[in-house]
């Protein structure tokens, strides 16, 4: 018997899904198991896709859509409660969930030769057990800000910080040919090194957790742009107005690294970047200068303006996307690795969210299509290109 077009098109979504989620492995005794994994993780991931903050929503969400769920998975003992669900969620192997969300965006997105890919990190503010503590859970990211999406991510280890968690994050990640852009917490000699051995690029920030390099990098410029040509110094300026208010942007690059004390140490350092911000608001003029180092050798100003202006993306368009529209920080998900996992639910959903064709709305639009639309709702979970 023929198929018609929905049926064809629930197919699609069952074993988009299920391939990239029938190998993770189930913490659970196999004694008593009333639901899947698979069908737990399925529900979970077009809750939240749909709207879905929390497990309580969750729940609604599948009793709701019961009817249209077993079109394409069993179901034989109906929907987990939100108590199942968060006692999964809580048990569930977090490095487990995190293979099967790269391999995911592996077929969502090809990093092209050169892209930007900024790495930054994001407590979860809600993650704390007790009032006043200060053990939030902490995430790194990537961020591919051409593709705009999530490349991975890493809990940072108690009592440690983004200085461990980068280097982990990086052996993760395939970022062969890319730029990697980090603030100033990344501007260590390992996590250079981590990044070149990779195939990759570098542009660090440096501010006072590096004072000597800083001072170095501020002395070169000094002395070079007293005579900018003689010095082989690229320079790019933008300028722009909007919002009532005048943004000037002059970026200086220059190759001139020997100056810079013990700078082998720091692995295939080939050129020093200095970028000033001019604001005018109001008759009111400030400026900020930023230094940088990176391994690209003859780095365009214009280029490296782009690159540091680029890594701002994972702010504005990850994190605080996932904090206004995924309520993010509200979210006292926290008991084992809940709230690790459910932090990969959530990037997982934007992704796909931001990965479906001809898709009209920001973010918080498109949730709200998936929950009154199953065709749309099918269409962003089936959007990766690998799973067509």
């Amino acid at each position: 018997m023929r198929q018609t077009k929905a049926q064809v098109d629930e197919q699609v979504l069952a074993d988009s899904i299920v391939e990239h989620f029938a190998a993770m492995p189930d913490p659970r005794r196999e004694h008593g198991r009333l639901h899947s994994l698979t069908d737990i993780l399925v529900i979970s991931l077009c809750a939240v896709i749909s709207g879905a903050d929390s497990f309580a929503e969750i729940e609604l969400f599948g009793n709701t859509k019961e009817g249209w769920l077993k079109t394409f998975i069993d179901l034989p003992n109906g929907i987990p409660s939100h108590d199942t669900l968060a006692r999964v969620f809580s048990i569930l192997d977090p490095e487990a969930l995190g293979t099967a969300f790269r391999q995911w965006v592996t077929a969502l997105a090809t990093l092209s030769e050169g892209e930007v890919v900024a790495i930054d990190g994001k407590s979860l503010r809600r993650s704390f057990h007790t009032a006043g503590s200060n053990s939030f859970v902490h995430m790194v990211s990537a961020w591919a800000t051409s593709n705009r999406v999530v490349l991975g991510q890493v809990k940072t280890e108690e009592k440690s910080n983004e200085i461990t968690a980068i280097p982990r994050l990086l052996k993760l990640l395939k970022v062969k040919d890319c730029l990697v852009t980090i603030d100033a917490m990344g501007c260590q000699k390992d996590i250079a090194k981590e990044i070149v051995d990779a195939g990759a690029d570098y542009l660090l920030a440096v501010k006072d957790n590096q004072q000597s390099l800083s001072d170095n990098v501020t002395s070169i410029f000094d002395h070079a742009l007293l005579d900018p040509k003689k010095y082989g110094i690229s320079y790019h300026e933008t300028s722009e107005k909007r919002h009532g208010r005048k943004e000037v942007r002059r970026c200086w690059t220059t190759d001139l690294v020997e100056s810079i004390p013990k700078h082998g140490d720091w692995a295939n350092l080939k050129s020093i970047v200095m970028i000033e911000s001019e604001r005018t608001v109001n008759g009111k003029t400030s400026s900020e200068r930023r230094r940088y180092i990176s391994s690209k050798k003859n780095f365009p100003a214009a280029k490296a303006l782009h690159a540091a202006r680029s890594h701002w993306g994972i702010e504005n368009e990850l994190h605080w996307v996932l904090d206004v529209v995924f309520r993010e920080d509200d979210c006292r998900v926290r008991a084992g690795y809940a709230a690790q996992n459910f932090s990969v639910i959530r990037q997982l959903s934007l992704n796909l969210l931001k990965s479906v064709p001809n898709a009209k709305g920001g973010i918080k639009s498109r949730r709200l299509h998936c929950a009154l639309d199953h065709d749309f709702l099918s269409q962003v979970v089936t959007s990766s290109p690998g799973l067509k």
